[in-house]
C-alpha cells in the first residue's frame, strides 16, 4: 500500500511528511528527544484542561483521565532516553505547527463548536504526531530508537482514535465528519508552507 493512500484510510491526514525530515531529524537527536518531551508535556497539560473546562461531562474526564498520566509518562520516558544518551533537555521552543492550527479555531460561536474544535485539534496533532514516528521508526539507522518510536506511534493512533471518538459522542457524525474535512485542508496546507526542519517534531 503506498504510504499516502495509508496515511489517508488511517489517520485522514492529506499531506505526508517531507522524506528529508527524518535525516534531518537523525542529524539532531537531542532537539528532536527534547522537542517530543515537551509535545508529551503539552498533551498531558490540554487533557487537564479539557477536564477542568469539561467536568461535567462523564465520558470525557473519565477516557481522558488516563490518558493525562499515560502522556507524563511518555515525557519521562523521552527524558530517560536523553539521559541515557548523555543528551541534555533543552529549552521548550516555540510551536509553529500548534500556533498555526490554533489560528483556524473557532473564537465565538457556541461553547459546543469551541469543544468540538478543540477535541479535532487534539485529534489531528495526535494523528500527525503518530505519522511523524512511523517515518522515526521506519528511517532511524538506530534499531532501539525505531523500536522505541513504534510504540509511541502505536499509543499516539489510539489517541487520535479517542478524540474523534469523543466528538462522536457528544455531536452528530456528520457534523464531526464536516468539521474534520475542514481542519484535514486546512493541515494539509500548513504543511506545505512551514518550513522542513529536523528539530522539531511537528
Amino acid at each position: 500500500m503506498e504510504p499516502v493512500q495509508e496515511q489517508k484510510n488511517i489517520l485522514g491526514l492529506q499531506l505526508p511528511t517531507d522524506p528529508r525530515w527524518v535525516d534531518l531529524a537523525s542529524m539532531s537527536l537531542e532537539d528532536i528527544l527534547t522537542d517530543h518531551a515537551y509535545c508529551e508535556q503539552k498533551a498531558a497539560t490540554s487533557c487537564i484542561s479539557l477536564i477542568q473546562r469539561y467536568s461535567e461531562k462523564e465520558k470525557l474526564v473519565s477516557e481522558l483521565a488516563p490518558i493525562v498520566t499515560e502522556e507524563w509518562g511518555h515525557f519521562r520516558l523521552v527524558l530517560a532516553e536523553l539521559h541515557k544518551r548523555n543528551l541534555k533537555l533543552g529549552k521548550q521552543r516555540k510551536d509553529e505547527y500548534v500556533n498555526e492550527l490554533l489560528k483556524f479555531e473557532q473564537k465565538g460561536g457556541s461553547e459546543g463548536d469551541r469543544l468540538l474544535d478543540k477535541l479535532l485539534i487534539c485529534a489531528l496533532i495526535e494523528a500527525r504526531s503518530c505519522e511523524r514516528f512511523k517515518r522515526l521508526s521506519e528511517g532511524l539507522n538506530d534499531e532501539y530508537l525505531c523500536s522505541f518510536y513504534r510504540r509511541f506511534m502505536e499509543s499516539e493512533a489510539g489517541h487520535y482514535r479517542l478524540f474523534i471518538e469523543l466528538a462522536e459522542t457528544y455531536f452528530d457524525k456528520p457534523k464531526v465528519r464536516a468539521r474534520w474535512q475542514q481542519w484535514l485542508d486546512y493541515e494539509a496546507d500548513l504543511m506545505k508552507r512551514l518550513d522542513v526542519r529536523g528539530d522539531r517534531m511537528h
